[in-house]
């Protein structure tokens, strides 16, 4: 059953009259159709018992069909106004339109206005969460896609562990990881990080022009598209001999991390791996360094449903996919963070990232 199909027995099973995606990410998920349209419109519309539609730029529709979008396809150009050739599209099916089912999280205030100038009687409902539930359990063919972006991480850290050098900057050795990657035919799927020395205490640092000199530690986050699906990956490693304490921080980041990978499987509780790697962090006295949350879902999207932290009370379920990334920010010492990509299985869990994980000195 694809994607449409699944979306329209939600539809009818709730006596919704269609669905509106506006999402770029989520408009890929039900069309195979990537597409950044800035700000103009974009949207796939889905009825409950008709064939759905897909509105985008007029210079994109070639764009559209080539990506295997069968179905209707509506162009506007920029002097149009888009709504009224949408809502003409949809009148043309003779739809009668009490519920309307659109993305809360994305649609603007301005855009729902817009709908409801030429819909004012209808009710306007969530359909984030169906969504979220569809995307979040990953099919065979996207497990292997994103095996394939992760085995494409794996090797731009490779690349980044031999371009370091003293003297060499944080963009030099970016610059490079990126340049390999592009080479490959692939894009990063965020803004490659990579940062030296006091940086690394930053978790959302920014690389610049700092020279890497002997005895920093160094920290690349960095993730690869693959065929629309994301990898995301960190690793920390030392440029000669760090300190005692540099090393104790590591080791309780990477124990951490492997005591929440091991804690994956079926029916665990999301906030049940965020606790055993905070823990893992409090006990070793470094619980007010770990500032952010254990993980997130990954796919289509780097950043996706569901959140890996102490609130989260979903259980997990087969075809999950998300990251496991505890770290350490202590200023002055040093950042470490390890990040790796976790597909839970039937069994238990699937590790997609593999570069290695013990202390690396370069």
């Amino acid at each position: 059953m694809t994607a449409i199909n699944k979306l329209q027995s939600y539809l009818k099973a709730n006596e919704i009259d269609l669905a509106f995606i506006t999402t770029p990410d989520n408009v890929f998920y039900f069309s195979n159709f990537k597409s950044n349209p800035h700000e103009r419109l974009l949207g796939v519309v889905v009825f409950k018992d008709q064939d759905p539609l897909l509105i985008c730029p007029k210079m994109e529709v070639p764009d559209a069909k080539a990506s295997g979008w069968n179905f209707e396809t509506i162009g506007h150009l920029d002097t149009d106004n888009p709504w009224q050739i949408l809502s003409n599209a949809i009148n043309a099916r003779g739809v009668a339109l009490s519920n309307f089912a659109i993305e809360k999280a994305h649609l603007t205030v301005e855009r729902l206005e817009a709908l409801q100038q030429f819909y004012p009687q209808a009710n306007f409902v969530r359909l984030d969460d169906q969504i979220n539930k569809m995307r979040v359990i990953k099919d065979e063919v996207e497990l292997e896609k994103m095996r394939e972006a992760a085995k494409l991480a794996d090797y731009a850290v490779e690349v980044g562990c031999k371009e370091i050098a003293e003297g060499k900057t944080e963009m030099e050795i970016l610059t490079a990881i990126e340049n390999a990657v592009k080479e490959k035919g692939y894009n990063m799927s965020f803004e490659t990080m990579v940062l030296s020395g006091p940086k690394t205490a930053s978790p959302h640092g920014t690389p610049g022009n700092r020279k890497i000199q002997k005895g920093d530690m160094i920290l690349f986050d960095l993730g690869v598209i693959y065929e629309g699906y994301c990898s995301d990956i960190t690793r920390t490693v030392a440029y000669g001999e760090p300190t005692d304490e540099q090393k104790l921080i590591y080791q309780t980041v990477l124990a951490a991390n492997e005591n929440a990978i091991n804690t994956v499987k079926s029916g665990v509780r999301a906030m049940d791996l965020d606790k055993i790697a905070r823990d893992t962090i409090g006990n070793a006295g470094y619980g007010e360094y770990f500032t952010h949350r254990l993980g997130h879902g990954l796919g289509i999207s780097v950043h996706e449903f569901p959140s890996i932290n102490g609130s989260n009370e979903m259980e997990l379920l087969p075809g999950m996919v998300f990251t496991i990334e505890p770290g350490i920010y202590k200023e002055g010492v040093t950042g470490v963070r390890i990040e790796d990509d976790v597909v839970v299985t039937e069994n238990g869990v699937e590790v997609l990232t593999k570069f290695p994980k013990e202390l690396m000195i370069l």
